[in-house]
């Protein structure tokens, strides 16, 4: 697997500072395939001040030419997308059909989406007497997460550039040859240097480093709750933007009437896909009493389509792994009925979970709470709509969410009482120019669409 073993940072790959490696494992078969810098806070500065520097000529640039810039963006992206698609399963472990449509294919969609938005977003309206002005708010420090590697990347740096702000980029260490990939696209798309830098790295050293950086002025991250809470510490110390997506646990409401079957078994494929590693995965299927049996029994048929290596790739890593058989362990312990799936790693080598079903889940235990972030789905049953409803904001999470129902009406009544950023009506499609992104500990900010571009931005009123 090729590697670059520098950085890339002011338009050009260079030496890291230091020389520590990180080594890229194959989670499949455990081998290591490469080795990447292991990027310091001098890196850090290094790419901060390419990207402050090259801020005021990029702001400067008009909307038109940034969105050509960005449309070159997903040609080149486009242009990758078999080597992406490849990359990404030997680093995260998808299964590759996956990974050409997913994983490689819905980050051209978005690039380009922020292409079109460029070209045609109000960056100036007139209110009475006062123009308002929509400017970048400046160096952007991009954290982003391994489950999706390409589609964090593109959703946070295109709506950057389309904004007028430069970036400096800090991957997940488990995932860093995508965003290797993605900066040789920014080179392709001709960016001029200093827009886009990439800083390879652990979270503790280079991330840290780039969110204290006094250089930067928002940081959009995407991880875990308790990364978040610090990120967030560290900005609010600085009086700096943030944009935090977040941890989920999300609610999959089947309420009395609807197409039980169907809602089952996309339920089902909803979590199994990418190997449960989604925020926003329906984690928690809620079932009314009288056909909880009949949910569970057709749950029990759907998951034994879901074959471990072929539909089901592995976990990221051996850590993961672990974390996610002890949750399976925990719920066991606590008393919820295991009808698929287990505690025991299903093969010898690779890092792999068995794709799980709990039934008989009550809202108070661990598997109902906290965020697994594998193939696992907790089953709970619900007296009447109301107590579905109690049940499915009774997390601090509130990410995403699905309701099925006899009608849509019924349904979007339904959703509009959950405490939650994004919910699917009735098996509703993605669509990559809404919003995403959500309420109480699931972060702050949206992505996607003009809302995401709208996070880059800051607000001047002149008047006349």
């Amino acid at each position: 697997m090729r590697a670059h073993d520098e950085m890339y940072i002011d338009g050009a790959w260079r030496p890291a500072a230091g020389r520590d490696t990180i080594a890229v494992v194959n989670p499949a078969d455990e081998r290591v395939i490469a080795r990447v810098p292991a990027g310091t806070a001098e890196d850090v500065d290094a790419a901060v001040r390419a990207a402050r520097a090259a801020f005021p000529a990029w702001a400067a640039t008009p909307p038109a030419e940034r969105a050509a810039r960005l449309t070159a963006l997903a040609d080149a992206l486009a242009a990758r997308k078999d080597t992406l698609a490849e990359t990404i399963t030997a680093e995260l472990g998808s299964p590759l059909p996956l990974s050409q449509m997913v994983h490689a294919g819905v980050p051209v969609l978005v690039a380009a989406s922020y292409a079109e938005l460029a070209a045609r977003y109000a960056f100036e309206e007139r209110i009475g007497n006062s123009t308002v002005l929509l400017e970048p708010v400046g160096v952007v420090g991009a954290i982003t997460p391994w489950n999706y590697p390409l589609h964090q990347i593109v959703a946070k740096v295109a709506p950057a550039l389309a904004a007028g702000c430069t970036v400096v980029l800090k991957p997940a260490e488990d995932t860093p040859l995508t965003a290797q990939l993605f900066a040789e696209a920014t080179e392709a798309a001709g960016l001029p240097p200093g827009v886009f830098n990439l800083v390879t790295g652990l979270g503790p050293v280079a991330g840290q480093a780039l969110a204290e950086h006094e250089g930067v002025d928002l940081v959009s991250f995407t991880g875990s709750t308790a990364v978040g809470k610090r990120i967030g510490a560290i900005a609010g110390a600085a009086v700096k933007r943030v944009a935090l997506e977040l941890g989920g646990k999300s609610a999959n409401v089947i309420l009395p009437g609807a197409d039980l079957a169907k809602a089952v078994n996309v339920g089902i494929a909803n979590v199994m896909t990418n190997s449960g590693q989604t925020c926003s995965a329906w984690t928690r299927m809620l079932v009314d009493a009288e056909r909880y049996d009949e949910a569970v029994e057709l749950a029990a048929n759907a998951v034994t389509k879901y074959v471990v290596g072929e539909r089901v790739g592995p976990l990221v890593n051996a850590a993961q792994q672990a974390r996610v058989l002890g949750y399976i362990a925990r719920g066991v312990e606590e008393g919820a009925r295991l009808i698929a799936g287990g505690p025991d790693a299903p093969l010898e080598t690779g890092f792999y979970v068995s794709p799980t079903v709990f039934a008989d889940v009550t809202p108070d235990m661990t598997i109902a709470q906290e965020e697994i972030f594998g193939p696992v789905v907790s089953i709970l049953r619900y007296e009447d709509v109301d107590d579905a409803l109690r049940i499915a904001n009774d997390t601090v999470y509130g990410l995403a969410g699905a309701v099925w129902a006899a009608d849509d009406e019924e349904a979007v009544a339904f959703a509009r009482r959950m405490d939650t950023g994004q919910v699917d009506i009735n098996g509703g499609r993605f669509n990559p120019l809404a919003p995403f992104g959500g309420y109480k500990q699931s972060g702050v900010g949206r992505e996607l669409g003009p809302h995401g571009l709208a996070e880059y931005l800051q607000t001047k009123s002149l008047q006349f």
